[in-house]
């Protein structure tokens, strides 16, 4: 494994003073924020959104880089340009979400567990080939007496 371009990208993401912008929400998480507010749950509509983001002028001056998620990094600007484009042209450095989701763990109502090891290492391939230069995991932690992240307190 050569070190070097992660290396590389993590400089340039803490360089001058700039920040991350997340735009990594999940369908479903897209879904419920749009539908609360009477927006229409489409693909397209999310796609809309997210290059309204992307395209705000100065936001390269900002921010540095951007954590996309696996619907956002293959989607392209309504003129056909790719979204990692976009982004390349202004300098901010692609990140991928790749933890695909926390569900209810079996046998510990209100715990959650984070999925995505499976299959984790050729999804990273793909990410790498279409872009991204780092990836995000999130996990949720649900603390508290009983649970099996009990020790967390």
């Amino acid at each position: 494994m050569n070190a070097q371009p992660l290396i590389d990208a993590a400089r340039l993401l803490v360089a001058d003073d700039k920040g991350l912008l997340a735009i990594d929400e999940s369908t479903s998480t897209c879904n419920k924020r749009f539908a609360s507010l009477s927006i229409p749950q489409t693909e397209e509509t999310r796609r809309t959104y997210r290059e309204l983001i992307i395209t705000t002028p100065g936001l390269g001056e900002y921010i540095s880089g951007v954590i996309l998620y696996d619907e956002t990094i293959r989607q392209k600007a309504n003129n056909g340009i790719p979204f990692l484009d976009i982004l390349h042209e202004v300098k901010i450095i692609p990140g991928i979400k790749v933890a695909t989701g926390a569900k209810d763990m079996a046998g510990h109502p209100g715990e959650k567990i984070t999925e995505g090891l499976d299959g984790l290492r050729d999804r990273l391939k793909d990410y790498f080939r279409m872009g991204a230069r780092f990836a995000k995991w999130r996990a949720v932690l649900t603390p508290g007496k009983g649970n099996p992240q009990s020790w967390l307190h």
